[in-house]
């Protein structure tokens, strides 16, 4: 997590803190998926006749790596979480990509789950629960509890050096109510 690296921006710069993936433990089961379907495949093919079976022992077992072994790997490329100094962004789609940020001036609340297989590998799910309806989901991610610290810190540093505003004293002196028109009011 202690990657650093500037993404320049509007107000200065921004440091990447972490670039975080699902665990790599998911590729596992895809990895002895595409080990078996080639050493069954090696084997079998020399023992079927000549033609059509022994194609389509090589097709069947073509099909069974993509499926099952590069699209999982794809698809564990594909989404990617980076945590700025900033904000949150989330990658995510193999064919659609869809991107999502938060910012830590606008609060979250971070929450992490383990399961006994995640806490034996040193992995959790990071809920970050914005108040929206659907809450962003880090899955399988590696040392959560590492990255709820620093996902708190984040949010701490935002709201010290100038995050949301509440309340009509916290207005820019833009939006003072004494400048505010009412239109179509008499």
């Amino acid at each position: 997590m202690g990657e650093t690296a500037e993404i320049p921006g509007p107000e200065g710069s921004e440091h990447v803190v972490a670039r975080l993936r699902r665990h790599g433990r998911v590729l596992v089961l895809p990895a002895l998926l595409l080990i078996a379907v080639a050493g069954v495949t090696a084997y079998a093919v020399p023992w079927l006749d000549e033609g059509w079976p022994q194609l389509a022992a090589i097709v069947a077992g073509a099909l069974l790596v993509v499926l099952g072994a590069l699209l999982p790997y794809l698809a564990w490329l594909s989404s990617r979480t980076t945590i700025t100094t900033r904000r949150v962004i989330v990658r995510r789609g193999l064919f659609v990509r869809v991107r999502r940020e938060l910012w830590h001036r606008s609060g979250y609340d971070v929450q992490v789950t383990r399961s006994w297989l995640q806490r034996s590998a040193g992995s959790g799910d990071v809920r970050l629960e914005t108040g929206h309806e659907v809450a962003v989901v880090l899955r399988d991610v590696p040392k959560p509890l590492s990255v709820q610290a620093a996902l708190h810190e984040l949010m701490a540093q935002a709201h010290a050096l100038g995050g949301p505003a509440v309340g009509p004293a916290a207005r820019p002196a833009a939006f003072a109510p004494a400048d505010t028109v009412s239109w179509g009011g008499r």
